[in-house]
């Protein structure tokens, strides 16, 4: 296992970059009327988690580290929450993308 030197080298931040874009790519087809209401809020979670992640990992101590971790996962279970909106509605199918939700 490598010596962990920037966020970049972190597993869990490459797996919530890859998160986004494919929250970015699910969102593109939503309907037109909800580009600032759900779209914006999906993509807004997606994008706060791996740069959470990145700002945690630049801080100096373990315990803001760990802080922002927990910043992160809010952002994932508020992300997991409009994605199970977002299928109520039948807007999307993520089956894929709730493996990703899950590796994070």
């Amino acid at each position: 296992m490598g010596e962990i030197r920037t966020h970049k080298d972190l597993k869990v931040w490459k797996e919530a970059m890859a998160l986004a874009k494919g929250i970015y790519e699910l969102t593109r087809n939503f309907p037109k009327e909800e580009t600032y209401g759900l779209v914006s809020q999906i993509r807004r979670a997606a994008v706060s988690i791996p740069s959470n992640l990145a700002e945690g990992a630049a801080r100096n101590s373990n315990k803001e580290f760990i802080q922002y971790l927990y910043v992160s996962l809010g952002s994932l279970a508020e992300l997991e929450t409009q994605l199970l909106l977002s299928r109520d509605l039948g807007y999307a199918q993520s089956e894929g993308i709730d493996e990703r939700v899950e590796r994070v």
